[in-house]
């Protein structure tokens, strides 16, 4: 039986950050939707709720803690996998992450590597 194809909300206002994350994402099997901030991919998870999501922390509009405490509450809004990707590694801002509901964390600059050990860690392999 074919694995439905698993689909990754790409959440960064950085278009080269995304464009990155995409190659990396496209080469393990995900199919990428993109979105430059937490509003933009709110309305996109109301739409289709990915099965996962790479999400970068600052950003304007909607930050990503704003935009997955906004995500959890959604029908659905458990679902996805969210990988936190960011600059920022205080132990407070990760711990606040984690109680949002992030499923993991990787620091940027990130790589193809962390990128799949990450996903993999989070169960989407």
């Amino acid at each position: 039986m074919e694995h439905a194809v698993k689909t990754c909300l790409v959440v960064d206002d950085s278009r080269v950050i995304r464009k990155v994350a995409r190659r990396v994402l496209e080469d393990i099997g995900f199919e990428i939707a993109e979105a430059a901030d937490g509003m933009e991919a709110l309305a996109w998870c109301r739409a289709a709720m990915p099965d996962a999501v790479l999400l970068d922390w600052n950003m304007p509009v909607m930050n990503g803690v704003e935009f997955l405490r906004h995500l959890r509450k959604e029908p659905g809004g458990h679902v996805p996998k969210v990988v936190f990707c960011t600059v920022e590694n205080r132990v407070e801002q990760i711990r606040e992450a984690l109680e949002a509901g992030a499923d993991e964390y990787i620091m940027k600059p990130f790589d193809g590597d962390i990128i799949e050990a990450k996903f993999a860690e989070a169960g989407l392999l």
